[in-house]
């Protein structure tokens, strides 16, 4: 499986009045993640766009799971992986370290997504390019 890792610094905006990363703040750098995985796997934005014909790669489902706090200033580092792939569905999972301890899961399910062919102002599931499902899964 592809990996990335990204270290990210939380910032005062990132807290709430505890101190805490306020934790829809997390689903934000989750989608950051998200798309740094595609570019570093070689598939931009802009790739998307014009090579493969999509509009985007939406969020359909989102949820996570919260062991261990951060505060402002703290380091962490986000893991993420596409973990399955489907016709045009994917899995993503987010594991976020502060140190070496797991800090918080993170479970994302996106779409491909591009303009209907019949009426070009819907968006209709795109089929994952067979060049992207390889990149991801290894195979």
């Amino acid at each position: 499986m592809f990996v990335n890792r990204r270290d990210v610094q939380i910032q005062w905006g990132d807290c709430d009045p505890a101190n805490i990363v306020y934790y829809p703040r997390y689903f934000a750098m989750f989608d950051d993640s998200t798309s740094t995985l595609f570019e570093v796997a070689g598939f931009s934005k802009q790739d998307l766009v014009r090579k493969y014909g999509l509009v985007g790669i939406p969020m359909v489902d989102t949820r996570s799971k919260f062991y261990i706090p951060s505060t402002y200033g703290d380091w962490i580092t986000i893991e993420t992986k596409i973990e399955s792939i489907k016709r045009s569905s994917f899995e993503v999972k987010h594991n976020v370290y502060k140190g070496e301890a797991l800090a918080i899961e993170g479970f994302e399910t996106r779409v491909l997504v591009g303009r209907d062919p019949v009426n070009p102002d819907k968006l209709k599931s795109a089929p994952f390019p067979a060049e992207m499902v390889a990149k991801f899964t290894g195979n």
